[in-house]
């Protein structure tokens, strides 16, 4: 019993390193202190920080996937565009940091396996459910996108709203603000095709 629950704590302390410090930002020695635990006893329930890495994303990533699936299945009864912001608020909620920054910048760090794996991990649960939504009926693509693509410009786009440094429309607006901006910004583009 004592094993689990200390084995959630560690899982749970580096969630929220991870996810606010990214994969450099964050060490064994940091997860360890966290829980309140030395680093050996950190090695008896994980071998290495990528495992953590990986078990973390993974969880996070299946929150995500249901958030999104669940959004895609209002289908047609609420507007697209509201779609997407609910899409987009299930990742804000979720991730402190730019989900993008945070999963690829640890590529680098990772062994070629573990990479892979959480690759994978990516495509399925991020970019294959926003492809979905750019795959609703009433989601209307410019000739030539791709689905595919325009989920994933979709998310290399959202990094405004990580970021209190560069964030567009100002401080006095509110999160669901700065989202519908962005979101009018990503799906509209800024200047008008009317001459």
């Amino acid at each position: 019993m004592q094993l689990e629950k200390t084995h959630q704590a560690i899982l749970d302390a580096a969630r929220t390193l991870f996810l606010s410090r990214g994969y450099q930002g964050t060490s064994t020695r940091d997860i360890a202190k966290a829980v309140g635990i030395t680093q050996p006893a950190l090695y008896h329930h994980f071998s290495d920080k990528e495992v953590i890495y990986l078990q973390v994303i993974k969880t996070v990533g299946a929150e995500i996937k249901t958030g999104i699936d669940a959004v895609n299945q209002q289908g047609p009864t609420v507007p697209p565009e509201e779609r997407l912001v609910k899409i987009t608020q299930v990742l804000t909620d979720t991730h402190p940091r730019d989900i993008f920054t945070v999963i690829h910048s640890s590529f680098a760090d990772l062994k070629p396996e573990n990479m892979r794996q959480l690759g994978m991990l990516f495509q399925t649960d991020y970019v294959t459910p926003i492809e979905n939504y750019f795959k609703s009926e009433d989601v209307q693509l410019r000739r030539n996108i791709q689905p595919k693509e325009a989920a994933e410009f979709y998310i290399t786009s959202l990094s405004p709203l990580f970021s209190r440094f560069h964030q567009i429309g100002g401080v006095t607006m509110t999160q669901e603000d700065h989202i519908r901006l962005l979101l009018d910004f990503i799906l509209h583009g800024l200047v008008s095709d009317k001459a």
